[in-house]
């Protein structure tokens, strides 16, 4: 069975107007990110979901939200919002809430890559994890192998839906650098990931409920 993952990354939060990692920690929407998620909501409005998804932090929560609503409105009915911790951003530990700038330096400066780009052309989208796990003194922040371990846990949550059928649309609310490193796992050539996905932008992926999740998702189209 294939679903059509309409992913959108939640709107501006107060972190990501100052540059700060902020995985698991809570901020609220700004008037733009208010704005980033209304802009979402009328992309999709036309859309009729079977069932809506979103990572428990109050950014994702309030862009859902909005969303839905302005679906409901176009006279589609509302699926109930299941919210899960597996949908969470990467878990940067000791580093969250710090600016990027300084955070990817820590994590990639003693493997001479002292920022997140040169991590990733360096050593791969893996290493940025493991790099910061390293450097987190509490070692708190998620490794490559428990960040996927992690989101793998989201798409079973989907798989498992015993109301889902093949063809339908399915609303996740997630974030930045899961997107990113989705694509960077199941994107085929082409696309530049060098750009990150914008808040409340949309990037489609058909899932195979049936398949292991290594073979599982094919991009449809990123960051639009």
């Amino acid at each position: 069975m294939r679903v059509h993952l309409h992913m959108v990354r939640h709107g501006q939060t107060f972190f990501n107007r100052y540059n700060r990692l902020q995985g698991w920690s809570n901020a609220t929407l700004t008037e733009s990110g208010r704005a980033d998620a209304v802009k979402a909501g009328n992309k999709l409005r036309d859309l009729q979901f079977a069932a809506a998804y979103c990572s428990d932090t109050t950014r994702a929560i309030e862009t859902a939200a909005t969303i839905l609503d302005i679906n409901e409105q176009a006279g589609h009915h509302r699926p109930e919002l299941i919210t899960d911790m597996h949908f969470r951003e990467q878990y940067y530990g000791y580093f969250e809430g710090l600016d990027m700038g300084i955070a990817w330096h820590a994590a990639g400066a003693p493997h001479g890559a002292p920022s997140y780009n040169a991590i990733v052309r360096q050593y791969g989208p893996g290493a940025t994890r493991d790099f910061l796990k390293e450097a987190d003194p509490f070692h708190d922040a998620e490794s490559d192998a428990e960040y996927w371990t992690r989101v793998e846990g989201a798409y079973a949550l989907i798989a498992a839906n015993p109301d889902l059928r093949d063809g339908d649309d399915v609303l996740v609310i997630g974030h930045g650098n899961t997107l990113l490193s989705l694509m960077h796992r199941f994107a085929p050539e082409g696309y530049d990931l060098g750009e990150r996905p914008a808040n409340g932008s949309v990037t489609v992926l058909d899932f195979d409920t049936q398949t292991p999740f290594a073979q599982a998702l094919t991009v449809v189209s990123y960051n639009q």
